[in-house]
């Protein structure tokens, strides 16, 4: 996609979803860094149904720690994963304790370094509780970036930095919430909403498709083969017959 696509691409984006943020809910950027820990390979409404209680007894790393592993192993247990996560909740809590005060860093490699936290989950903390102008990557997003031509890639990587290099200014801090939204609700992995998308026009993947539906159709081979004349052919020549006398050698 061109630059000058890629601005009309967020333009209509942005008229569909003036105000995109976080589906995720959170209180504090500690607590936006926890469920988000928590959201890998879990949906947001999981994420949303465990903390709501969570965050009524543990909003801050010292009563994270003060509730314990298993006590938090309760809360988040209809989460997948929960006990690696309730793992890695207690360990970076106590890092954020005993290196930063109980906050939470605002660099990269400082989140990265916590239990649990990985590229996509820093950048998410970074561009919701910070403002950074970040992209996180998510099977979403990678869709979205791939399927509609924007920033194709084959790793999560490569569309980060895809969508990074064409993202205009003006829609680069709202630019992950509406790919994502757009990937989570229009985008759809199975059967794309192509009858509702806003950027059908700019998309890759609806003019093929459009391109497919105008073409004319072509018969398979079968039915190319049935329907086709059959050459016609001289009939065999018919052997003469012999007479009774050259039978017998006569």
């Amino acid at each position: 996609m061109t630059k000058s696509d890629a601005e009309k691409f967020f333009a209509l984006l942005a008229k569909d979803r003036p105000d995109p943020t976080t589906e995720l809910d959170y209180i504090t950027p500690y607590t936006l860094l926890v469920a988000v820990v928590l959201s890998a390979q879990a949906t947001d409404v999981s994420v949303n149904r465990a903390t709501e209680a969570l965050f009524r007894v543990a909003d801050t790393p010292d009563k994270m720690l003060a509730l314990g592993e298993a006590r938090l192993t309760e809360y988040i247990r209809t989460i997948g994963l929960f006990r690696t996560k309730a793992k890695n909740v207690i360990a970076l809590s106590r890092i954020l304790v005993e290196q930063y005060a109980g906050e939470v860093p605002k660099t990269r490699e400082a989140l990265e370094a916590l239990p649990g936290v990985g590229r996509k989950t820093a950048n998410v903390v970074l561009n919701v509780a910070f403002g950074e102008p970040t992209i996180a990557v998510d099977t979403h997003i990678f869709r979205v970036g791939n399927r509609t031509g924007l920033a194709p890639g084959k790793t999560p990587r490569q569309v980060e930095d895809g969508v990074e290099r064409i993202v205009p200014d003006a829609y680069r801090r709202g630019a992950h919430h509406w790919l994502i939204l757009h990937g989570r609700y229009v985008c759809l992995a199975r059967k794309p909403r192509c009858e509702v998308c806003v950027v059908k026009q700019l998309c890759a993947y609806a003019k093929a498709q459009d391109a497919a539906s105008r073409a004319p159709a072509r018969p398979s081979s079968r039915k190319a083969r049935a329907g086709a004349p059959r050459p016609s052919t001289p009939p065999a020549p018919r052997r003469a017959r012999k007479s009774a006398g050259s039978r017998r050698g006569a």
